[in-house]
């Protein structure tokens, strides 16, 4: 498999697994924060660990947020994973009064503990079940329905439009586990921790244009 993924270094993040999970599926993979580069990305992706409010301070730090936007605009093909999920939308209960990257309408919520006294964050595997207001999915291709994925989370995605939601995954509540929006996908979980599930995920973005 050939394609080129540029994954944006905004010093958050496990950077080096999902650089080798697109390796391991023969795509190039560079790791890095030059806005020049993710403005010539031919896909761009945006993972992330960590709380929502650093991670935008660092983006905007760096001046990485106009040439996310720009690319997205132009139609480059875009992954966000965990945290890099939860930037996407407009705001977060983690970090009240700063703006996320505003891609998508929504605001991330906390995950809730009660009614079963859940253990917060949410780690280990939980399966995917497809959205009722979804249509078939080009980041889902292949994808069985109930599959596990891997999950390490606090909060949680609440989109505006229930048409961006592609899947979910229930844990005290029915969350978004897969937004997708055009040339715009992400997931709550970490595929290059997903195993075959989180591969044939990673395979479908390279192939997508």
């Amino acid at each position: 498999m050939s394609g080129r993924v540029t994954i944006i270094d905004y010093g958050m993040g496990n950077l080096r697994s999902v650089q080798k999970a697109f390796e391991f599926l023969g795509a190039k993979a560079q790791v890095t924060h030059s806005a020049s580069a993710i403005a010539k990305a031919e896909r761009l992706v945006l993972p992330g660990v960590g709380a929502f409010g650093d991670a935008m301070q660092e983006l905007r730090r760096r001046h990485l947020v106009d040439p996310i936007h720009a690319a997205i605009a132009k139609g480059t093909p875009f992954l966000g994973l965990c945290l890099g999920l939860q930037l996407l939308f407009e705001s977060s209960e983690e970090s009240p009064g700063v703006r996320g990257l505003g891609v998508l309408s929504g605001r991330v919520r906390r995950l809730p503990r009660k009614p079963k006294n859940l253990k917060v964050p949410h780690i280990g595997w939980n399966s995917l079940m497809q959205s009722k207001h979804a249509k078939p999915n080009w980041l889902l291709h292949g994808v069985p329905e109930g599959g596990f994925v891997y999950f390490v989370h606090s909060f949680y995605a609440e989109p505006k439009d229930k048409k961006v939601v592609a899947a979910e995954t229930t844990y005290g509540t029915r969350f978004a586990s897969v937004v997708t929006q055009d040339n715009v996908a992400a997931t709550q979980f970490h595929p290059e921790k997903s195993q075959k599930v989180g591969l044939a995920i990673l395979k479908n973005f390279i192939h997508y244009a």
